[in-house]
């Protein structure tokens, strides 16, 4: 694509280029004369540098400045970055440090991906392709760690999670309530983009070893508290909200008749497991471990290879009208197992929970419960589930 063409898509596509600096008076006028061959739609942002950075973007009249008098972190430079490119009137702006070289040539990769996506709800990211004979095993496994947790915390599988050279939807990413300012503001952004449906994708950058990016998430110990605490945070959301709300949109997007015909009878899986997916829900839906039943069956559906959406669907076996049946069910099979007496009916139940003496009758006979009903759920599932299959192949 030659520099006019790009330019104008550039325009017709409302697209800005921001720039954090900090102390790149070495980099930075190389970088900007280079942007500036393309397009003066750039956003410089001064984040408080000691060098010459101030005496070189005093030259550039004809490009947005913002000055920021303390250093909050290049989140924080970030984040106001995107509210004045909105309230500029642009519609997306990418990202990139101004200590790099190969950004300018594959600007026209984000360009071309955004004009050809019918949605334009998307968040870009460059994936650089690093030579691993040449990447340190530090960055190599700094760079799993954090595709991994992405995917944990998303269901997305990215090739690359770190790089800082976006491209980003303004008006849905600044309806996004952020709480980082730092360098981990860049994990926030696309964990959070994606739960509110925003597309993340992966664009390939080729780069030189000379050029490549460097992990910058790990500079501190205090640097690698803040990114654990965080990812921890994500994956606690993820798991206990997320999820959830997900797969219970998708239940209600989808209703029950709909729900059984895709997810059940016509999934890729073997009747075996289809039918383990239902008894591992039925099981922890049975069990006395309320407020934690969507992470363990979510977990459990994870570590087992198992269909979440099913899993989580037969957890609801102890939905709220259900609870009294399933507790009194359980405190009677507690009482019969541990010889203890049984004074009280089930009107007497539905009346008040005071009855409930011990804890210990009620938590022993609901693990016996939820064994029963799990592996009898699980052997009729299987069974019909192997009969439908063999006659849908006869």
């Amino acid at each position: 694509m030659d520099r006019s063409s790009l330019e104008h898509k550039i325009k017709t596509l409302k697209i800005c280029v921001i720039i954090p600096t900090y102390n790149n008076e070495r980099t930075l006028k190389r970088v900007i004369d280079g942007l500036l061959e393309i397009t003066k739609d750039l956003i410089v942002i001064n984040n408080s540098a000691t060098d010459a950075t101030f005496r070189i973007l005093k030259t550039y009249t004809e490009i947005t400045q913002i000055f920021l008098t303390k250093n909050k972190g290049k989140g924080n430079a970030l984040r106001i970055g995107f509210k004045k490119a909105e309230a500029l009137g642009y519609d997306f702006a990418v990202t990139l440090k101004p200590d790099r070289q190969y950004y300018l040539k594959y600007i026209a990769v984000f360009v071309n991906q955004l004009e050809f996506e019918t949605n334009k709800n998307l968040l870009l990211i460059g994936s650089t392709n690093r030579d691993q004979k040449t990447v340190s095993g530090r960055v190599s496994f700094t760079d799993k760690l954090s595709i991994f947790l992405y995917k944990l915390q998303t269901g997305i599988q990215l090739k690359n999670t770190q790089s800082g050279f976006r491209l980003y939807p303004l008006k849905e990413l600044n309806k996004i309530k952020f709480f980082t300012t730092k360098s981990e503001f860049e994990i926030e952004t696309i964990v959070k983009a994606a739960w509110r449906g925003i597309s993340v994708k992966n664009v390939p950058v080729r780069v030189s070893i000379a050029h490549q990016e460097k992990a910058t998430h790990f500079k501190s110990i205090k640097g690698f508290l803040r990114i654990s605490l965080l990812n921890t945070w994500f994956i606690l959301i993820a798991f206990l909200y997320i999820k959830p709300r997900d797969l219970i949109r998708e239940f209600r997007k989808k209703g029950i008749r709909r729900f059984i015909k895709e997810e059940i009878l016509g999934n890729n899986e073997s009747p075996l497991k289809s039918s383990q997916a239902m008894a591992l829900g039925v099981f922890i839906g049975l069990t006395p471990l309320w407020g934690f039943h969507t992470i363990l069956v979510l977990s459990l559906a994870v570590l087992f290879k198992l269909n979440k959406a099913i899993s989580f669907a037969f957890t609801n076996v102890s939905f709220p009208p259900f609870i009294p049946f399933t507790v009194y069910a359980g405190i009677m099979i507690g009482n019969y197992v541990l010889g203890e007496p049984t004074d009280y009916s089930f009107a007497d139940f539905e009346e008040n929970f005071e009855f409930v003496k011990s804890l210990k009758t009620y938590v022993v006979g609901s693990f016996i419960l939820a064994s029963v009903m799990s592996v009898m759920v699980g052997i009729v599932a299987y069974l019909l589930l192997f009969l439908y299959a063999k006659k849908k192949h006869d």
